[in-house]
């Protein structure tokens, strides 16, 4: 199984891995985030994890003190990398896996699909 990433308490704050990903999907500390942002969603958007949000509208920051990734928008690179590049740049390893959001390859390349209309 795969698993979306997440960012430990151990990061540095070193923003290395922010452009790096290719779903926007990453954030410093306390900012602010949006669905459309990296993305191709607009409207009102309805992710995996429930709920129904329009795209465009800032959300709640997942973490206030170091980067984070919302996983609502992590695919794990799949579709677009053979690694996490967040994972790959990071100087102090702290984009790890995150054993709350497992997911299968499958079901990350469709969230990859509903993040991306080509």
């Amino acid at each position: 199984l795969i698993m979306a990433i997440k960012i430990t308490d151990e990061c540095i704050n070193c923003g290395a891995c922010e452009p790096e990903c290719p779903n926007n999907a990453i954030y410093e500390g306390a900012q602010e985030w949006r669905f459309s942002e990296g993305t191709s969603l607009t409207g009102m958007v309805k992710p995996k994890s429930g709920g129904e949000y329009d795209a465009d509208e800032p959300q709640e920051p997942v973490d206030y003190d170091v980067f984070y990734i919302v996983t609502d928008k992590c695919t794990e690179c799949i579709g677009f990398h053979e690694e996490p590049q967040c994972a790959e740049v990071c100087p102090v390893d702290c984009c790890v896996a995150d054993e709350d959001n497992v997911e299968s390859e499958e079901e990350l390349m469709s969230k990859k699909d509903f993040l991306h209309i080509d």
